[in-house]
């Protein structure tokens, strides 16, 4: 699993076949064929144990922002600013299994006919986790955990990360780090529209 996921950061997801993974590691195609059962099997436990140990950082940093904090507002916003900031710590403590996330696509790992069940029903409940932080974070901010401001939430843990560090692979030095708290910080200070509790029928011209 260590190797493959070198060799997807090194020569891209395509580079990293049973054959090509038999001659780095000495071990047979048979013996991989049968601890994984196919090569979506094993590239989709090597995705699920680096988004796993990703998701542990990720949680450890809000927690720590959250317990260390007052309660107040003001620690509400680092949370969700640690939590936007993972991708980066992620990064530069593991680059090989960081970079792997970047260079394997999830989706097409779930488009594949070869990837078990219980290995699919394993990756698509990683989006479970990553909501319910997300109504966390929304809940600490404004007290609120409707889609809106739940909404604002993924924009600044997952859209801004993904927009000025992960999207051009960036390094992630200080200052892009710095830019990226920065732009969580703008973003939260706008609170989210009020969700409208009228229905479809009561907001209709009574005319």
């Amino acid at each position: 699993m260590d190797a493959a996921e070198v060799l997807a950061v090194e020569s891209g997801a395509a580079a990293v076949t049973v054959r090509a993974l038999s001659e780095l590691t000495t071990m047979s195609n048979g013996a991989i064929y049968h601890a994984f059962g196919s090569r979506a099997g094993l590239v989709g436990r090597v995705w699920l144990r680096a988004a796993e140990q990703f998701l542990a950082v990720q949680r450890d940093a809000v927690d720590v922002a959250l317990t260390g904090g007052d309660g107040s507002y003001e620690s509400a916003v680092e949370a969700v600013v640690a939590a936007a900031d993972a991708p980066a710590r992620f990064l530069l403590e593991r680059p090989v299994r960081g970079g792997f996330l970047l260079t394997v696509d999830r989706r097409e790992l779930l488009g594949s006919d070869d990837l078990p069940d219980d290995l699919a029903r394993a990756l698509r409940g990683l989006d479970g986790s990553l909501a319910r932080l997300f109504v966390e974070l929304s809940q600490a901010v404004w007290q609120r955990s409707d889609r809106d401001a739940v909404s604002v939430i993924r924009d600044c843990v997952v859209e801004l990360p993904t927009a000025l560090l992960l999207r051009g692979k960036r390094i992630p030095d200080a200052a892009i780090r710095e830019r990226l708290a920065a732009a969580v910080r703008a973003v939260l200070s706008l609170t989210p529209t009020e969700p409208s509790h009228q229905s479809t029928a009561s907001r209709k011209d009574p005319s």
